[in-house]
């Protein structure tokens, strides 16, 4: 690490993590002087008892409030500019995001148009981030995005079926409560798909080439977080140091992108989510172990730290950044997650495909150079 290069650190959040956490809302609303509550979610949450079991706090001398619960998996413009209208018209002072990374990645967004006017698309500009957004407390429901205190909301353009991210330090939420019993109810599959979605935000923001001291250090106590709780969260659902070690490696990893980038892996994650709508956590988790190693070579002595940080002896760091990738895929298939045929690529569209991943605002992040050429490869490989 060179000691002289300069860097900068920002975290607006302020967080609140414990068993319990949630029931401190209405002292967040207060805090935030909220009289007129817009509470976004989706409707998995809304059918599961979590969102009543969070609102029940709005009851008499509360807030105003009202919900919408129509944000859609890898959240729709169409998401952001229907919630819009609710919170203008609602004249909402505050917005509550309770869910993954989609209704919170959605309120961010709604939070900017709500105060700002036009399109979604039209704020990849962060420029025209002028003014202030209405403040956002986070409450998330699944231990992977990071979203709950990362400055970035990734929208789909459903005309053009590709994903645009709004980048902000204003965007990110003011309060994130963050409980663990609330990821209890998340099934196997998806407690895999969304670990695995953290691990890549902390490896990938370790090793984005913007990365600095302080970013490192979330993304390597992240990186032991989920090693170390990933499986028995898993398996053992209901097991609360397991799941309160895989919340706080999610925001940790979330800490670590926020200040460096995410890099290849997202960049073929989003062109993938775009073109197909597939869960953005599950083609992450795919795609990570294919990147990491091609990647190796470029990233050696990082490697060998996080070979480090879960728990891996070796004797050079070449050995170690080799062992690095194999636990990234044994990870993956202890997990049981899908492998990268099981997401239906077709085969006409792996041009396009890597042509998106080539324009991503962060594919310059990844630390080996990728061209539209390098992104055929890396697919063509994994096919």
């Amino acid at each position: 690490m060179n000691l002289f290069n300069s860097f900068s650190f920002e975290l607006p959040t302020k967080i609140e993590y414990g068993i319990g956490a949630v029931r401190k809302l209405a002292g967040a609303l207060d805090e935030l002087k909220a009289t007129k509550v817009l509470v976004v979610t989706d409707k998995g949450i809304e059918t599961s008892g979590l969102l009543a079991g969070v609102t029940n706090q709005l009851g008499q001398d509360r807030p105003d409030f009202e919900i919408f619960c129509e944000v859609e998996p890898n959240p729709k413009d169409y998401n952001v500019s229907q919630g819009t209208k609710l919170a203008q018209r609602l004249q909402a002072d505050c917005l509550v995001a309770i869910g993954g990374g989609s209704p919170i990645d959605c309120a961010k967004a709604i939070a900017v148009l709500a105060t700002h006017g036009g399109e979604p698309r039209e704020y990849e500009d962060q420029n025209k981030i002028s003014g202030e957004v209405l403040p956002l407390i986070a409450i998330p429901t699944t231990a992977g995005t990071g979203s709950e205190v990362s400055f970035s909301s990734v929208i789909t353009d459903s005309r053009r079926k590709f994903k645009f991210s709004i980048h902000h330090t204003k965007i990110a939420p003011r309060i994130a409560l963050l409980d663990p019993e609330l990821t209890a109810t998340m099934p196997p599959a998806l407690t895999a798909a969304t670990g695995m979605d953290a691990l890549t935000h902390a490896v990938e923001g370790y090793t984005a080439k913007g990365s600095g001291p302080l970013a490192d250090a979330a993304a390597l106590y992240a990186i032991e977080l989920i090693a170390t709780y990933l499986k028995s969260a898993v398996f053992d659902g209901r097991n609360m140091e397991a799941r309160g070690g895989m919340l706080l490696g999610s925001v940790l990893a979330g800490i670590s992108f926020s200040h460096s980038d995410v890099a290849a892996v997202h960049c073929l994650a989003e062109a993938l989510g775009g073109k197909y709508d597939t869960a953005h956590g599950v083609c992450n988790a795919v795609v990570l172990p294919a990147v990491m190693e091609f990647n190796l070579a470029y990233c050696i002595n990082k490697y060998a730290r996080i070979a480090a940080a879960m728990g891996i002896a070796y004797d050079t760091p070449q050995d170690g950044a080799r062992r690095a990738v194999e636990a990234v895929k044994k990870i993956a298939r202890e997990v049981n997650l899908p492998d990268f045929g099981s997401l239906g690529i077709k085969t006409e569209d792996i041009e396009e495909l890597a042509y998106n991943a080539s324009i991503n605002g962060s594919n310059g992040s990844n630390p080996r150079p990728m061209t539209k050429d390098d992104y055929l490869t890396l697919i063509n490989s994994m096919m």
